[in-house]
């Protein structure tokens, strides 16, 4: 009685581990199969408002180029700026001289002036060819003042360019040439000084406004929401989709060091819309995975027209005094592939989607038009935009 006594309760524990191991495998199975949350760093979801970057432009010269400048009979302007060169540098030329250039080379200088950029910083520099200089390589750039949008000088730029390219051409008349890279753009790494500083507006008042990079309420709750978590309620509060403004120290070293505790803070940023990006140069399709179908049928064929011409030649006979007739004989056939209708049920995900694509055929330029037409048939669950 005692042994069989034990062997029923051996098995009730052994039943009950299965049992308490099939849970275990069964609750992990489902912590595989839920997704965490997405969380991101609120300096990758928005900005600080009045801390951006400033486009600079200038006009220069290129000078030193082994006769691969611009050609003067078709770029007067470079006759012009260098003759205004030499006369700001006290070289006066004859009336009428004719200056025939091939070592310069008119340029266009673009630099971003980051912010809160003080007087003595250096920055990089693209240098940018317009005229028909045919290379850039090997070319020094002179003194160019660097203007913003309200027409003050910022900074000045001035160095040898560097242009990741080499150009090669061997026989006469053009009959040879072989290009690597762009031989028209270069930069200068460090190339101009910062002269003058953009005065910020980070340091007035006693807040300061995030702006989100894509506006989303659902986005802009949830940032408040942590924000206040952290330094109590009424710390922020959002003003629209986008903008949300922050009470902050007024003292400047505090205010950096609120600020950068708050560009770490992580925010569960809200699910996207359904979007679909189509490109109708190249025929490109971007689907984001929020994209889904209706229950839809999809037809998709092909039609081949060629055309052939099979001119007929009429020749009279010798001494009869006719002439000779070309006669075109053209024709043309048409040619329908067979095409396939395709069943896509309802709520199907995005990889659902690109599989039932995929399985009629469809290339990227007939993606263009089946999902307009699913668009416009109500089949589509996104947007569509065409870039």
């Amino acid at each position: 009685m005692d042994s069989t006594h034990d062997i029923k309760q051996g098995t009730r524990r052994v039943a009950g581990l299965c049992k308490l191991a099939a849970l275990a495998l069964l609750l992990a199975l489902g912590a595989l199969l839920v997704q965490p949350a997405r969380a991101e760093r609120l300096k990758d979801l928005a900005s600080i408002a009045g801390v951006r970057q400033n486009q600079l432009i200038g006009y220069g010269l290129v000078v030193g180029l082994d006769g691969s400048g611009d050609q003067t009979t078709q770029t007067p302007f470079t006759v012009q700026s260098v003759v205004s060169m030499l006369q700001q540098l006290g070289v006066n030329l004859p009336q009428g001289t004719s200056l025939q250039l091939k070592n310069v080379a008119a340029v266009m200088v673009t630099a971003s002036l980051p912010p809160f950029a003080q007087p003595g910083q250096t920055l990089d520099i693209t240098v940018s060819s317009m005229g028909n200089a045919k290379s850039l390589r090997g070319g020094t750039l002179l003194m160019t003042p660097l203007k913003g949008a309200d027409g003050q000088v910022y900074g000045m730029a001035q160095g040898n360019v560097l242009v990741g390219g080499v150009g090669v051409a061997a026989g006469g008349a053009g009959g040879s040439s072989l290009t690597v890279n762009h031989l028209s753009v270069g930069k200068i790494s460090g190339g101009a000084t910062v002269e003058r500083a953009v005065a910020s507006s980070l340091g007035e008042g006693n807040f300061i406004k995030l702006e989100l990079n894509t506006a989303d309420f659902a986005t802009a709750s949830r940032v408040v929401e942590v924000i206040n978590d952290k330094y109590g309620p009424g710390i922020a509060y959002a003003l629209d989709s986008r903008v949300i403004r922050v009470q902050s120290p007024s003292s400047s070293d505090q205010r950096v060091s609120f600020i950068g505790t708050l560009q770490d803070m992580q925010v569960n940023p809200a699910e996207q819309p359904a979007k679909v990006i189509m490109n109708a140069r190249t025929g490109s399709v971007v689907m984001n995975r929020a994209v889904t179908l209706d229950t839809c049928a999809i037809s998709h064929g092909n039609l081949s027209i060629s055309v052939t011409a099979d001119p007929q030649i009429s020749q009279p006979n010798p001494l009869s005094g006719g002439r000779t007739v070309v006669a075109p004989n053209q024709q043309v056939g048409i040619k329908a592939d067979g095409g396939k209708v395709m069943m896509v049920k309802g709520g199907a995900s995005l990889a659902e989607v690109v599989k039932a694509l995929n399985a009629i055929g469809a290339t990227p330029q007939d993606l263009l038009a089946i999902l307009q037409a699913m668009k416009a048939a109500g089949s589509l669950r996104a947007e569509l935009e065409i870039i």
